[in-house]
């Protein structure tokens, strides 16, 4: 794969961008949370060698042509308080994934829906991108609000979709569409 280019996406009051070392601070906050590292590739160790590597395989993900990894940071401190990536797994079928983190001590504020919003219309707008998935726990109400908030559709429930913490569990499974 060739590697892909990373932009800066307008997601207001936010904005996406690359990961920096100024970041470390919010993915030690985010592995200090009892599920992100269960869930997602967020190291459970809050050491800043473990939040530093971690934002180098962010960037990798750009070299390897596997996907696009963001910050969400805050429009006027450019301060991060989560994560959003568009992952090209299955791009050959005309499919991208969305996987989608806040840290606690920034949840409720709309970075979520506004990051999804964003990056959504920029990810529908590539090449062979017909389709974007994303899957949430059905407990975690807020971040499937957010999905729905940001356009996405409920397809199903996927039973048994994933391993988290050594137990088989179900997630919802949401779509977006271009608009028709």
């Amino acid at each position: 794969m060739n590697p892909l280019e990373q932009p800066v996406l307008v997601a207001p009051p936010y904005r996406l961008r690359p990961f920096t070392a100024a970041d470390v601070p919010v993915v030690q906050e985010a592995s200090s949370d009892p599920l992100i590292p269960a869930i997602t590739t967020v190291p459970a160790s809050g050491s800043r060698q473990a939040a530093l590597a971690f934002i180098q395989r962010q960037h990798q993900r750009l070299v390897d042509g596997t996907g696009y990894s963001f910050a969400i940071a805050d429009s006027s401190s450019d301060q991060a308080v989560g994560q959003i990536g568009l992952w090209l797994k299955n791009l050959s079928q005309g499919r991208a994934s969305i996987g989608y983190w806040v840290a606690p001590s920034h949840r409720g504020n709309g970075a979520a829906s506004s990051a999804l919003d964003a990056l959504a219309a920029w990810g529908l707008a590539q090449p062979g991108i017909h389709r974007l998935e994303l899957y949430v726990e059905p407990w975690n109400e807020g971040s499937w609000r957010a999905a729905e908030r940001s356009g996405f559709v409920r397809e199903g429930t996927m039973r048994s979709w994933l391993e988290i913490g050594g137990q088989r569990k179900d997630m919802y499974m949401y779509s977006r569409l271009p608009a028709r």
